[in-house]
């Protein structure tokens, strides 16, 4: 599996606005929606269908590999004013 930080250039960065812009557009266009892909770059301001299609691509992608265990689960260390059955509340 190519590593997605090589595929990353200048043109391929994306915003914090344009990735809820993203997420938005992909909850509004489903896999059914028509022109599906023309939508989400209409909604991403800055982004072509290719763009977007390879951002959704490497989405996927790195959903499959946390599924299948390859990504192992961050080391999130508790604060000590915290008890760990306030953090399981949460």
């Amino acid at each position: 599996m190519a590593s997605h930080s090589l595929e990353r250039t200048a043109a391929s960065v994306w915003t914090a606005k344009q990735n809820k812009a993203f997420e938005r557009a992909l909850a509004v266009y489903d896999k059914d929606t028509p022109d599906r892909w023309h939508n989400v770059a209409m909604a991403v301001e800055g982004k072509t269908i290719e763009e977007v299609k390879r951002h959704y691509q490497m989405l996927v992608d790195d959903i499959m590999c946390i599924e299948a265990g390859r990504i192992p689960f961050p080391n999130y260390r508790i604060s000590s004013t915290t008890s760990i059955k306030e953090e399981e509340k949460r």
